[in-house]
C-alpha cells in the first residue's frame, strides 16, 4: 500500500548540475541546480528552473545564455560548495581551484574540470511561481575524451554523474547497469 507524501517536489533522480553564466562585469559564475533536465529533442533543448533571488537568474536573463557543466562523483564536494555560496560574495572558481572556460557557442562560462558541458542559448522563459524555468536550445555539447565509449558517445558509467535526492538532501552516484533501452522490454 502506498502512503501519501503530499504535494512536493519529489522525483528520482535529480541531477546535480553547475549552471554557468557571466555577470554584468564579465565575471564567471556557477550555481548548482537540481531542478533541470532535457525538455525537447528537436530542437535539442534543456530546461533549468531558478529562483529570482539567485545571482545566476539575473546573469542568465541579461546574457540570454547558460552552460550546464555535469560533474563526476569525484567533484561532489565542489558541486555542493557551488550550491552553498553565492557568486555575489564569492568567486567560486577561485575558491575551489576550478577553471572557467568561455563557451565557444554562447556567452557563458563552463567548468573545465567537469567531464560534460552543454552550451545553451536562451529560447524561452516561463514564470511558474517561486521558480522561473529557462529553456535553452543546445548549441553544442563538449565531452572529455576519457568518458567516451567505443562508439564515441558519453558513457554514464565513465562520466559517473552526481545525483541529488530531494527527499533526504543527499548526493548519490549512479547504480548498476540494468539493461539496454528499447531492447530489454522486448525480452519475454
Amino acid at each position: 500500500m502506498k502512503k501519501s507524501a503530499g504535494a512536493k517536489t519529489l522525483a528520482f533522480p535529480s541531477p546535480a548540475w553547475a549552471i554557468g553564466t557571466y555577470d554584468s562585469e564579465g565575471k564567471p559564475n556557477v550555481m548548482t541546480a537540481a531542478w533541470a533536465g532535457i525538455c525537447c529533442s528537436r530542437p535539442p533543448a534543456m530546461a533549468v528552473s531558478l529562483r529570482k533571488a539567485t545571482y545566476t537568474y539575473g546573469n542568465l536573463v541579461a546574457r540570454a545564455a547558460f552552460t550546464i557543466s555535469i560533474p563526476s562523483e569525484k567533484h561532489v564536494r565542489e558541486i555542493d560548495r557551488i550550491g552553498i555560496v553565492s557568486g555575489r560574495d564569492v568567486d567560486k572558481f577561485e575558491e575551489l581551484g576550478l577553471t572557467a572556460v568561455r563557451a565557444g557557442h554562447v556567452d557563458a562560462p563552463y567548468v573545465d574540470e567537469f567531464p560534460v558541458v552543454i552550451e545553451c542559448r536562451l529560447l524561452h522563459t516561463i514564470e511558474i511561481g517561486l521558480h522561473t524555468q529557462f529553456i535553452g536550445e543546445v548549441m553544442d555539447v563538449k565531452v572529455d575524451e576519457e568518458v567516451l565509449d567505443e562508439k564515441g558517445q558519453a558513457s554514464t558509467g565513465k562520466v559517473r554523474p552526481v545525483l541529488f535526492s530531494m527527499s533526504d538532501r543527499s548526493y548519490h552516484g549512479v547504480g548498476a547497469f540494468l539493461g539496454a533501452a528499447f531492447s530489454i522490454g522486448k525480452e519475454k
